[in-house]
């Protein structure tokens, strides 16, 4: 499990609750499942913690959408057993994005500002995407952050990689996995 000795974390689920509706939506799936066990184990440890656990999901222009409505949404085959794994809890935070990154046109930073968050665990699909956007403009608004590297996944692995590495080496993010101890 990730350790913070330092700041304060929040922990990031980005569009794990997804439909998978394009053309490599089913080998994302796949991969979705697979960092979903981690992932799962992470929230249960910061729900446990009481620390901040928010998910930041595309909208499917369901612009009035709570998260029943976005789930249901997507609900098919190649969705529900990911989601099924970490399904949001009501003190959960939940929060829609019309584009890659989750901060934009979205109230993410008033809320990690009110939760006096500096550190960001961040976690999702897709790395090379969502996730690698979402980590530059968290760099750009100087949060600390870490990356599970058994959390985060591409259609492509070496697309996967290779936002891994930029994260590590430009956006100085600490790159472990979930069971590692981190230290922001």
């Amino acid at each position: 499990m990730l350790y913070h000795d330092h700041g304060r974390p929040a922990l990031l689920i980005i569009d794990m609750i997804n439909n998978f509706d394009f053309s490599h939506g089913p080998i994302l799936a796949q991969k979705a499942l697979k960092i979903a066990e981690p992932i799962k184990r992470l929230k249960e440890h910061f729900n446990k913690a009481q620390l901040p656990v928010i998910f930041i999901n595309d909208h499917y222009n369901l612009w009035q959408a709570d998260y029943p409505k976005i789930i249901e949404y997507c609900r098919n085959p190649f969705s529900e057993p990911v989601y099924e794994k970490l399904l949001p809890e009501e003190t959960d935070y939940f929060l829609i994005k019309p584009k890659h990154s989750a901060f934009y046109g979205t109230a993410l930073n008033t809320l990690l500002h009110q939760l006096k968050v500096d550190t960001l665990i961040i976690t999702g699909i897709a790395g090379n995407i969502c996730v690698l956007f979402t980590a530059n403009d968290a760099y750009m608004r100087e949060y600390k952050l870490c990356i599970p590297c058994d959390c985060v996944a591409s259609a492509d692995d070496r697309d996967n990689h290779y936002a891994l590495t930029m994260m590590e080496n430009v956006l100085k993010a600490k790159i472990e996995p979930s069971q590692h101890e981190i230290y922001p």
